[in-house]
């Protein structure tokens, strides 16, 4: 378990790792601004949820102590303000955003409601795990990976052991000491695959509930695309994607290619106002002394985050 202790220990390593106050954690000569700043890192969403829920705590986590099925813009805001004020914010909004992660996750904790892979009914699960937080800070950080080199040309072996470098200071905004982390790339990809054949991963009731509200059974003017849908799915291992039941034909694999193909037409020569995310073009302005966010960038951050700017609150 990550204790608040642990905690401040690993964002001293934070704070003594970052590129600057101003710059933030990793600042804009760092690969993981250079990913993360990209709108079409989108594509890789839903793969990365799915992933998540097929850890059977974390699909009983979501499905009884978060507010997804009440409130599923809400919770894609919330998510997205707290991971980019880590990764855009300064070093005081990122730790302090942190810290709210944290607390938020001390508060959730529970029995499985029934078993699931190797996890019997009943078994406890806490978010502040160490096991739990390593596998969805893994699955943010791969699949950030994957969707770039699905539009964009692919990174290096060099620039994917930087940013696993950086990656892994990222991870310690979690609470995870650098001994709970794979040293390199090629360790962390194979910690990928050795959990994609496990029966750590299994997908649960909870799980499919979850998966089948977002992508096909929300409200009809917030279901993603049959393309999207379809794309999300080829991307996960086979067993999983048969777990959660989908079913795709040829129509939705050329559904997913079409849009594909369109995608990586398009979004290259896009202006870089459209093509980068709301809180880049923030820590941009925050970097060039700017204390007023231009009308675009505002209206970006709402679309991403719920809010016209990333929340930089300080610990009260």
């Amino acid at each position: 378990m990550v204790s608040e202790s642990d905690l401040e220990a690993t964002l001293d390593v934070v704070r003594a790792g970052a590129a600057g106050s101003a710059e933030g954690i990793f600042g804009p000569a760092s690969m993981t601004w250079r990913i993360d700043r990209e709108a079409v890192i989108f594509l890789g969403a839903g793969r990365a949820l799915l992933l998540q829920l097929a850890h059977p705590w974390v699909a009983a986590a979501v499905a009884e102590h978060s507010r997804t099925f009440a409130d599923p813009v809400g919770r894609f805001h919330r998510t997205f303000e707290l991971m980019f004020t880590m990764v855009f914010g300064s070093l005081d909004g990122a730790t302090a955003a942190a810290r709210r992660l944290h607390r938020r996750h001390t508060m959730i904790s529970g029995g499985l409601p029934e078993a699931s892979g190797r996890f019997a009914q009943g078994s406890s699960y806490s978010a502040n795990d160490v096991a739990a937080l390593r596998w969805v800070h893994a699955t943010l950080v791969e699949t950030a990976a994957i969707a770039h080199d699905l539009v964009l040309p692919p990174l290096s072996p060099e620039e994917r052991e930087q940013y696993w470098a950086e990656s892994r200071l990222f991870g310690a905004l979690f609470g995870l000491r650098a001994a709970d982390l794979p040293a390199d790339w090629s360790s962390f990809a194979d910690y990928n695959a050795s959990m994609a054949r496990s029966d750590t991963l299994s997908v649960s009731t909870a799980a499919r509930d979850v998966a089948h509200h977002i992508l096909t059974g929300a409200r009809p003017w917030l279901r993603p695309p049959r393309w999207y849908v379809a794309l999300s799915a080829q991307m996960l291992p086979e067993r999983l994607r048969a777990g959660f039941g989908f079913d795709l034909d040829e129509r939705d694999q050329r559904a997913a290619d079409r849009a594909l193909k369109w995608i990586r037409r398009l979004y290259p020569h896009l202006p870089t106002r459209l093509r980068y995310v709301g809180p880049y073009h923030e820590a941009q302005a925050r970097l060039q002394g700017k204390p007023r966010l231009e009308l675009a960038t505002r209206w970006l951050n709402r679309a991403w985050t719920g809010r016209p700017r990333l929340d930089d609150r300080r610990e009260r």
